[in-house]
């Protein structure tokens, strides 16, 4: 299993080869790599990527450049090698989790693929992760070798890939959290969460009626927080009031009667308290409003 030759292209790469290497690193960690075109090669490896001319999962060739490509998705993005190599490896890497899986497919998985095969419609512009790989190939002006480089760029993606799968995970772990805390709220326009978790996507899914959302901080102290009318969005369904805006300390308790009030934001989507208890009468004054 850790003793597998894994072959792809040498000379200049890019980010569909380089992350379908570091995916590669973390079900085969000891396999050793062979960028060559040389053909007898390529035939006695064990796993083949982006070279080839082959795209056969039954005996781990993923190329796609030969004629008629590799197939594609069902939006019409065609399949680089990393997304070939996803479709067999993805749920092993993402330790049996298909949701996991499918999360990155889409957030990482594709977008590379659209790049590398120029389907760039629907892909933000911008400096993107597949430019920032090809920024590891060396320039006209180096004397650095291609090879040494690509080992670099195989060393970043693997720690983008990892915080991916752990991004994605956790995503879908508060999904459940905070759809738990939908079901349980005792006014559906004030959802509390026991413990601060990603909460945007899900109460948008979930709840037209939530105004605001109540959590602890990682410092201990509570915040209120408005739901945006949708994701992304700096117009909330429910501003907090506007005569706290910007007040903080003595003139917020003031403002509020509220002892251990300690912050409002300007913009008047946050605010926070010492304790819970004021922290929910933040909410109600702010629901009367």
């Amino acid at each position: 299993m850790n003793d597998k030759t894994i072959v792809t292209h040498n000379g200049n790469f890019h980010a569909d080869d380089v992350f379908s290497i570091a995916a590669c690193k973390s079900i085969f960690p000891g396999f050793k790599l062979i960028r060559t075109r040389d053909l007898k090669l390529i035939a006695s490896a064990d796993i083949v990527i982006d070279v080839g001319g082959e795209y056969d999962p039954d005996t781990d060739r993923f190329d796609h450049h030969q004629r008629g490509g590799a197939g594609e998705r069902e939006n019409g993005i065609p399949y680089s090698s990393f997304g070939l190599i996803w479709q067999k490896y993805g749920l092993q890497i993402c330790q049996g989790n298909q949701d996991v899986a499918n999360a990155v497919d889409a957030g990482l998985v594709s977008t590379i693929d659209a790049i590398d095969c120029g389907h760039v419609e629907g892909v933000s512009k911008g400096i993107s992760l597949s430019q920032t790989i090809s920024m590891f190939n060396p320039t006209w002006q180096e004397e650095s070798h291609f090879d040494s480089c690509f080992d670099e760029a195989v060393d970043f993606a693997s720690r983008v890939l990892t915080r991916f799968i752990a991004s994605a995970n956790g995503g879908i772990s508060a999904k459940e959290i905070v759809a738990a805390a939908i079901e349980n709220a005792e006014d559906a326009r004030v959802i509390v969460l026991e413990k601060y978790t990603p909460w945007k996507r899900t109460v948008h899914a979930l709840s037209e009626e939530a105004l605001y959302v109540v959590y602890p901080s990682q410092t201990g102290q509570w915040r209120i927080q408005t739901v945006p009318i949708e994701p992304g969005s700096f117009e909330d369904r429910k501003s907090l009031p506007k005569q706290w805006a910007g007040l903080s300390d003595d003139a917020l308790k003031e403002m509020t009667g509220i002892d251990d009030a300690m912050f409002c934001h300007n913009g008047c989507f946050i605010a926070g308290a010492e304790s819970f208890e004021s922290t929910m009468k933040m909410a109600a004054m702010a629901l009367k409003e």
